[in-house]
């Protein structure tokens, strides 16, 4: 009589497959990184070349690093802060490509080729209109917050150049003050708001 269906399997065939499916996965991954056209595999340190605040800048790194990690501690870029691992907090908003991103969950590998702009690009001997507004309306405590909550304003308001307050209240959700200046954030960003439009 022949055993069910259940019965013919067992852990140790179970585990056999998927050593072997396991196996056959990373060789044919291995050989497909290793053809031509292939899409390679990065393994321990290598150098890239990012395009940061306008400068092609070589930085040595690993898979894991991240774009936080090069800004900080390569390219004494220190405006973006290290203050949640899963980017959470908005304290390490650089845009890429023009676009808002968390450095602190972007591997440096991911943005290669990219447009890399941070808070110190946004500055210099003519700071951006935001970094002024921000100045003006006394929208800092600590500061620690500061840089993510300007570069994520700029890039709101290059989306949306007559944003109302809900607006801005709305798009800048991802950053986290933990002194409480929202109000004077949100007036230093409508003053740029009423500048452009009365420009």
């Amino acid at each position: 009589m022949a055993r069910p269906l259940l019965d013919q399997f067992s852990r140790r065939a179970f585990l056999k497959g998927s050593g072997a499916a396991a196996t056959a996965l990373a060789t044919g991954s291995a050989a497909a990184a290793a053809a031509p056209g292939g899409a390679g595999l990065i393994e321990g340190e290598t150098t890239i070349r990012l395009k940061v605040n306008g400068q092609q800048q070589e930085v040595r790194v690993e898979p894991r690093t991240t774009l936080l990690e090069v800004l900080r501690y390569q390219l004494n870029l220190t405006g973006a802060k290290p203050v949640s691992c899963d980017g959470v907090s908005g304290a390490s908003t650089v845009l890429i490509d023009g676009r808002p991103v968390m450095a602190s969950i972007t591997l440096a590998v991911a943005v290669v080729g990219a447009e890399i702009e941070t808070i110190e690009g946004l500055g210099a001997d003519q700071p951006d209109e935001v970094s002024r507004s921000f100045v003006a309306h006394d929208a800092q405590q600590c500061g620690f917050c500061t840089p993510g909550f300007v570069v994520a304003v700029r890039a709101y308001l290059h989306r949306h150049p007559r944003a109302t307050a809900a607006e801005i209240r709305q798009g800048l959700n991802g950053n986290i003050c933990r002194c409480g200046t929202y109000t004077n954030v949100l007036q230093a960003a409508l003053a740029v708001v009423q500048g452009a439009n009365h420009g």
